[in-house]
């Protein structure tokens, strides 16, 4: 079954937790969408995780494109929400245009990072029928790298709470909830109608978001992920494995050659005496 915007909202209210991991390739997202994951979400974070990059600022329209047409071509039930990358939703008419290409492109809904600010591109997106994941507290577009913990005090809270509040009403269908601090997150999740989706938010929110690497074990541990295999140690050790095995030469073995017949190879032999 296709997971929708409306599958979603039932999921809040029947109080299920939502599952979402970001991905970036044609085989992880094949492996995402067997799992069940709810949402297959293309990140800007494919920059610094698999482009290189030093930010998610260096990520283009160009990159995510790209990425999202190899995940499209592994989901068949996930929802499939994809980034929209720094600066490409600056205004309101580059933000529907690009996320008309992202809907070109097969995804259902995209995200953007920002508070209020934000609420004129989401009202024009909603207009556009175009579904709108909000995201308040950390934004690594705005933010940088160097994530803070966000909504300590009253003033950042009520910030926080009225953001959510604003981007809701104008029309977001999900809001991600990044490094703020469990009891603001509680609050805005109680308070709105529609899934919030925390990363590093707490316990309470309606779904919860991680980035494929850090659950694999890929790069750098962070305190609000989890993880759930040691990619990097396992793949290093199979990289020494497989080079020490073909410099001793025990690889490759027969079990992984292909062999002509006899009668065949006899027959080449013979043709090779001839043109000499």
């Amino acid at each position: 079954m296709k997971k929708d915007i409306t599958y979603l909202h039932t999921k809040k209210r029947e109080q299920q937790p939502i599952t979402v991991l970001t991905c970036y390739d044609y085989p992880t997202a094949c492996l995402q969408n067997e799992a069940g994951i709810d949402i297959v979400f293309v990140g800007d974070s494919v920059g610094t995780n698999v482009l290189g990059y030093k930010s998610e600022v260096e990520v283009t329209m160009a990159d995510m494109r790209h990425h999202l047409k190899a995940v499209r071509r592994g989901v068949t039930d996930a929802y499939l929400l994809v980034d929209m990358p720094y600066a490409a939703d600056r205004d309101v008419k580059q933000a529907v245009t690009n996320a008309n290409l992202f809907l070109a492109d097969g995804a259902d809904g995209v995200k953007l990072e920002g508070g209020i600010e934000k609420v004129p591109i989401v009202t024009a997106l909603t207009e556009a029928g175009i579904e709108t994941c909000a995201h308040i507290g950390h934004n690594p577009q705005i933010h940088g790298t160097k994530a803070a913990t966000h909504g300590k005090t009253f003033a950042k809270a009520k910030h926080l709470i009225k953001a959510a509040t604003a981007l809701a009403d104008a029309g977001a269908k999900l809001i991600v909830l990044e490094k703020i601090t469990e009891e603001v997150s509680h609050i805005i999740t109680d308070t709105l109608n529609i899934p919030t989706i925390g990363i590093g938010a707490g316990r309470f929110c309606d779904g919860q978001v991680l980035v494929i690497n850090d659950i694999l074990g890929i790069g750098p541990p962070f305190k609000h992920a989890k993880r759930y295999q040691d990619y990097n140690h396992l793949t290093f050790e199979a990289i020494c494995r497989y080079r020490e095995e073909v410099a001793n030469g025990t690889f490759p073995t027969d079990a992984n050659t292909s062999h002509i017949p006899p009668d065949k190879l006899v027959r080449v032999r013979k043709w090779l005496e001839s043109e000499r």
